[in-house]
């Protein structure tokens, strides 16, 4: 059963007081791919590099996933490398060993969250656990960026990357890779920038865009709140998009200030009691555009949905008729 288009209007329409946007459009389901072969259903970051999807699971530390298109299943096959150690985290020791412990619980010490590409080639992997970024080149080779320590001081200092678990979720590089965004996931949620100049990453005029609090409803059960948040970034045609998951939606950002410009709901596929997984936030984890469509990977966790489906997905939506970039 779907939701009657009154009361998805009403819960769309609440879901916007934490974060005012200019207008909201409804996206359009083209279909939905189940992962095969991504190992404990955890899809976490998505990408296409140059012909080739890329996933990564947050629960594994050596390798990607390169996605084959086969109908409707896809097939995940498995791309390993060697990450060398973490640099040292400008974390404060409480959240470096909570990380820790959760990460001898679940496996995945790294906790890989986002995934991107440049135009040379060059993939990079947003590590939560120690707000690092590890580039891996075309040829295989794995290195750790080095970032400004000043990065985690300014975030926190804007009341972002304070609680265990909700520290950073998604970046997005340019394609030239001179430019970097990294997006804290909630409680404050926020959106930071870095400067590559002279070959090292620096916060110039500042590492954070935007710093937000604020609750709202969850859309999945009535009469809880859930904190704003932020699960995946990705830039398309200069332009920065932030993946929502607890509202359900995608929303352009300007990639200088981080504000939001406009923003499409995906609610309307994602609520129907076939689609539903038994959490109230939703399992949109990852996000890549392209000129026809968005592409939203979803992080199930292993749970089944409504009707039975457990495996990990991928949600094609059609494009707005007038593109990402229409005022």
């Amino acid at each position: 059963m779907r939701l009657s288009g009154a009361l998805l209007g009403l819960l769309l329409s609440t879901s916007l007081s934490a974060a005012t946007v200019p207008a909201l459009g409804e996206l359009e389901l083209l279909a939905e791919h189940p992962l095969e072969g991504l190992s404990g259903c955890h899809l976490s970051g998505l990408a296409r590099c140059g012909d080739e999807w890329l996933a990564v699971s947050d629960r594994e530390d050596d390798r990607l996933y390169r996605l084959q298109q086969q109908g409707e299943v896809w097939q995940a096959q498995a791309e390993t490398f060697n990450a060398p150690p973490p640099p040292t985290s400008s974390l404060p020791w409480g959240l470096r060993a909570r990380t820790w412990a959760a990460g001898l619980l679940r496996g995945g010490n790294l906790d890989f969250e986002g995934l991107s590409c440049d135009s040379a080639g060059n993939r990079y992997l947003l590590s939560e656990a120690h707000a690092a970024v590890l580039q891996i080149s075309p040829s295989g080779s794995a290195d750790w960026l080095k970032l400004p320590t000043t990065l985690v001081r300014q975030a926190r200092a804007s009341g972002m990357l304070l609680h265990h678990n909700a520290l950073l979720e998604g970046l997005a590089i340019e394609p030239n890779g001179e430019r970097l965004w990294l997006a804290a996931e909630r409680g404050r949620r926020g959106l930071l920038v870095l400067h590559r100049l002279n070959g090292s990453w620096r916060c110039t005029g500042g590492c954070v865009l935007l710093s937000e609090a604020g609750q709202q409803p969850s859309l999945v059960e009535p009469g809880v709140s859930l904190p704003v948040d932020f699960s995946d970034l990705h830039l398309f045609n200069g332009q920065l998009f932030s993946l929502e998951r607890g509202a359900h939606r995608i929303c352009r950002r300007n990639p200088n200030d981080g504000q939001a410009e406009k923003c499409w709901s995906f609610a309307a596929a994602a609520l129907t009691e076939a689609r539903r997984y038994p959490q109230p936030y939703g399992a949109a984890e990852a996000l890549w555009l392209d000129d026809s469509s968005a592409w939203v990977g979803l992080d199930n966790d292993g749970k089944a949905r409504g009707d039975g489906e457990s495996r990990p997905l991928l949600w094609q939506f059609a494009a707005p008729k007038d593109g990402w970039s229409a005022p």
